[in-house]
């Protein structure tokens, strides 16, 4: 006669079920605002403060890639730049690309993922927040001034040569951002990351295209505006292919006792969040 599992055992279980059952739904709509606003702010406030030892580590790591991309055959970042200069228009248009999709087509991605993918959500969000946090200690360990900024090999500034709107249109816009943070290139990280996610979850078609198309434009604009370099683009797209496989694995393979560890922790924080709550209604109330 077979012996029932032990209490102990059977609570293990259970618990494991219900976390699993809880990571494929979507967490709270506020609790994700309030994520997105703070993780932001923080990506960008960090951003300008890791502008460290004046410029001359970014122009001599600059001149590292150069030198690396000559030597392997993937210079291809001036031949893009002079290239799109003879056609005014579409360099105008590459601008506001580069300034505007980045955000705005990963933000429509990640409320599209909310509302029709819930069931993939939480793996997915974390993923690139993992990626762009990663993507932080780059810009801090190894500045990277961009290309447009080496006049001295030929490189030009679509925005300030045709005098078009862009991301560094002005001089308040580029005080606000970190201009020397290239590497690794997070537009491409992330357009492969909408991109993916297009191709896999989509169930159109016409989507499932987009996603292939989004982020070859997106490389082919960061490279011809002269905004970053062909190995930018490679490590920002590496480090997303990373952060994937990462957090897939935590969310889909992760061990039951890893789910009931988290379980406890997300429980007892919000034991004490209500406990702070129940105690500044008390002190409030008349």
């Amino acid at each position: 006669m077979a012996q029932s599992a032990p209490p102990a055992a059977r609570r293990s279980e259970a618990g494991a079920t219900g976390m699993r059952r809880r990571v494929i739904t979507a967490p709270p709509v506020w609790r994700e605002l309030l994520l997105v606003v703070l993780f932001y702010t923080g990506y960008t406030l960090t951003r300008i403060v890791l502008v460290q030892d004046g410029t001359g580590p970014a122009f001599a790591h600059a001149d590292e890639i150069l030198r690396a991309e000559r030597f392997l055959g993937l210079d291809i970042e001036l031949h893009l730049n002079q290239t799109l200069l003879t056609v005014p228009w579409l360099a105008r248009t590459a601008n506001v690309f580069y300034a505007t999709m980045h955000f705005i087509v990963t933000l429509a991605i990640v409320v599209w993922l909310y509302r029709y993918r819930p069931q993939h959500y939480r793996w997915l969000r974390t993923s690139i927040m993992i990626a762009t946090g990663v993507a932080l200690i780059g810009f801090w360990l190894y500045p990277l001034a961009p290309p447009r900024f080496l006049h001295s090999e030929g490189f030009v500034d679509p925005v300030t040569a045709l005098h078009s709107l862009g991301l560094y249109a002005s001089d308040a816009s580029g005080s606000l951002t970190n201009q020397y943070a290239a590497m690794p290139s997070m537009h491409a990280g992330w357009s492969l990351w909408c991109g993916l996610v297009l191709v896999r979850l989509a169930s159109q078609n016409w989507a499932k295209l987009l996603g292939v198309l989004y982020p070859a434009t997106t490389v082919i604009v960061i490279l011809s505006t002269a905004n970053h370099y062909v190995l930018d683009a490679v490590a920002g797209m590496a480090l997303i292919g990373g952060t994937l496989w990462v957090s897939w694995i935590l969310y889909t393979r992760c061990p039951a006792p890893l789910l009931l560890a988290r379980a406890r922790v997300a429980h007892r924080f919000h034991q004490r969040s209500g406990r702070r709550t129940d105690r500044s209604g008390a002190h409030s109330a008349p």
